[in-house]
């Protein structure tokens, strides 16, 4: 009984994460990618700052396009 609890509980886990990667998967206009960079490189994590500059977006989708980036290409400089 122990087993079937755990693994209806390690399922939540595993699509949760699930989930969160896919909210983390925001698309982005290549003009919209562009103005992130110079934003960027301009102010840098001025989050708030850089999305006040982008209609429809906010400074979390920003930031975790930025962290994102940054982590796998670099961004920018």
């Amino acid at each position: 009984m122990a087993t079937s609890e755990n693994s209806s509980s390690d399922d939540y886990i595993s699509g949760s994460q699930e989930v969160n990667r896919k909210e983390s998967e925001v698309k982005f206009s290549k003009d919209e990618e562009a103005l992130i960079v110079k934003m960027y490189n301009l102010v840098g994590e001025r989050w708030t700052l850089i999305a006040g500059r982008i209609p429809g977006r906010t400074a979390d989708e920003i930031e975790k396009y930025c962290v994102s980036r940054i982590s796998t290409t670099g961004l920018g400089k």
